[in-house]
């Protein structure tokens, strides 16, 4: 079986657009490395200095969002985060 990249591309838009489906169903104890994962497949820019917080931005949206790191992500963090790829998508 040979891999491609395409492959590469299709599995990861696959994986990020499950998880966002996943997060609009049921937006309760999400993990940071997930949210990355769905950030990374819409070009947004993550900052995080080490703090306890990652910073969300696109720049086809005027307000960034700060998400707490700790885990479990509450409810209102993921709601957003699925609010700002809804604003980024139009």
């Amino acid at each position: 079986m040979q891999y491609d990249i395409t492959d590469a591309i299709i599995w990861a838009m696959n994986t990020a657009t499950k998880l966002l489906t996943a997060m609009r169903q049921n937006p309760n104890d999400w993990a940071m490395a997930k949210l990355l994962t769905v950030a990374k497949q819409f070009n947004m820019q993550v900052r995080s200095t080490g703090g306890s917080h990652h910073v969300f931005s696109h720049p086809a949206v005027r307000d960034p969002l700060s998400v707490p790191a700790h885990r479990p992500i509450k409810a209102f963090y993921i709601k957003r985060f699925v609010a700002l790829i809804d604003q980024i998508q139009e």
